[in-house]
């Protein structure tokens, strides 16, 4: 597996390279932020203030409102005690910090948990990436047996009990009937949109800022040079699509990643590219949770995906850098819940 990955980072970094150079001999001379800005926009951006909207479902105030309570509605579990918050926690990064999740009766899911802080940016939802979008994503979980293990028909039931219809009507009012499991999907999504962490050293860095210590540029370098950023990238640097994971494959774990999905031998034991946003946060890592620290993580990830050994002055840089992609996360408050 290693030669291909090897090839794939040493090719994007030459055309990035050759483009960077590009860029730089066709400017008038300045130097400094604007200097800056293109000699890594190729690869970086800052997360936007905003998540994209979908046509079929536009944000309202109401809307926003309902997800926040069914976000944290714990009758929407057989138990009535968890709720997506969870495992999802807003006040913990938005993970459990468990290796895998725990759910209904204290099953054991069969991957750590994903933080859904940023979620709206990415281009497929779950590792293995089944879900093509928040919504689909928003109800799986509450349908899953190892997890929240209540039938749409249920989840409904127990809504209807506990006084929700006034709130979907308000949240959909142009339906003819609102009040549906469809409408739970979309709700919760249009909540999770709200879930925005920009405003991260590394997002005033790409703005053009100096923010950022020696030991930081020197692990942002360290980065791009061993081939990380030709995967991690974007404005989640990750997120956007799917590789091999040889720390996978080696351990030989049931979980063969994507290959569940789509059945292709050439899937299996490959996962989604992690996004690393407020990645020091979100520990354990890995789809296993198999690495305990971020220390762990860059010297697993250095052997098994880019085949160096970073040196402890390395991990140390990569990890400061890391950090820096920590961004500002909004005051999300327990709401009032319909009873």
């Amino acid at each position: 597996m290693r030669p291909p990955l090897i090839l794939l980072s040493v090719l994007t970094l030459t055309i990035t390279s050759f483009l960077l150079f590009v860029s730089c001999e066709s400017g008038d001379g300045q130097e400094g932020e604007e200097f800056r800005d293109d000699r890594i926009s190729a690869l970086f951006e800052p997360i936007p203030p905003e998540a994209p909207v979908p046509e079929d479902n536009p944000m309202t105030e109401e809307k926003i409102d309902l997800g926040h309570m069914l976000f944290f509605e714990p009758r929407l579990s057989r138990s009535g005690i968890i709720s997506c918050n969870s495992c999802h926690v807003v006040g913990a990064a938005g993970v459990d910090h468990r290796d895998v999740a725990i759910g209904e009766q204290g099953r054991l899911g069969p991957r750590n948990t994903p933080t859904v802080f940023n979620a709206a940016f990415l281009n497929s939802q779950f590792l293995d990436g089944r879900a093509a979008t928040l919504e689909e994503q928003a109800v799986g979980p509450i349908q899953e047996h190892v997890e929240m293990d209540l039938t749409a028909e249920e989840a409904m039931e127990r809504l209807e009990i506990s006084g929700y219809r006034p709130f979907f009507e308000e949240a959909f009012p142009d339906e003819e009937e609102p009040f549906t499991f469809d409408n739970v999907a979309k709700a919760i999504a249009t909540f999770e949109r709200t879930l925005i962490t920009h405003g991260s050293p590394f997002d005033h860095y790409l703005e053009g800022e100096d923010v950022l210590t020696e030991q930081e540029i020197a692990g942002f370098e360290l980065f791009k040079e061993s081939g990380c950023a030709s995967c991690h990238n974007g404005p989640l640097l990750g997120g956007r699509s799917f590789m091999p994971f040889t720390h996978a494959a080696e351990r030989e774990g049931a979980d063969l990643g994507r290959f569940d999905v789509t059945g292709r031998e050439a899937d299996k034991y490959v996962f989604r590219v992690a996004p690393l946003r407020n990645v020091e946060l979100t520990y354990p890592y890995f789809h296993d949770g198999s690495a305990e620290t971020l220390e762990d993580a860059v010297r697993i990830m250095g052997e098994s995906q880019v085949n160096l050994q970073f040196t402890e002055e390395e991990v140390d840089q990569l990890v400061a850098f890391l950090k820096t992609l920590t961004g500002e996360f909004p005051l999300v408050p327990h709401p009032r819940l319909p009873r």
